[in-house]
């Protein structure tokens, strides 16, 4: 898959994070948790890092950038998957946790496929600690 492809998908895979987002950004029993309240954050921060490339065309520094979010998406997806059901049982929020996973997979996937000299572009950038993990 060429940069821009990969580029093309994964904008796509990034609205259905934005409206995972939404839906978390605006549940009570999320906002009223401190460590579930970092999932919303995390999807703003990783979708908005690559913005202004996309906007730009800049297509090398939007996948960087959004590679570089990978990890704290994984770590974030794992940890709502694990924690929803203490806060709900109702299937919006199993549904949730299932779209946030098999988005995330899905942006690996798109990730691996990428040919092209761009690829060595988009080494990652930023592991960081744990979702609601405070960094000293």
């Amino acid at each position: 898959m060429t940069p821009s492809e990969a580029v093309d998908r994964l904008q796509t895979v990034l609205a259905h994070l934005w409206m995972i987002r939404t839906f978390l950004k605006h549940a009570d029993e999320v906002t009223e948790d401190e460590q579930l309240i970092e999932i919303p954050r995390l999807l703003y921060d990783s979708i908005r890092a690559a913005e202004p490339a996309y906007l730009r065309k800049d297509f090398p520094t939007y996948l960087r950038r959004l590679k570089g979010k990978l990890g704290k998406l994984r770590k974030g997806a794992d940890l709502f998957a694990r924690e929803y059901s203490r806060v709900s049982a109702h299937t919006n929020f199993e549904m949730a946790s299932i779209s946030l996973s098999g988005a995330v997979r899905q942006m690996e996937e798109i990730f691996s496929q990428i040919t092209g000299t761009v690829e060595t572009a988009i080494e990652p950038e930023e592991e960081g600690g744990a979702v609601g993990e405070e960094n000293a």
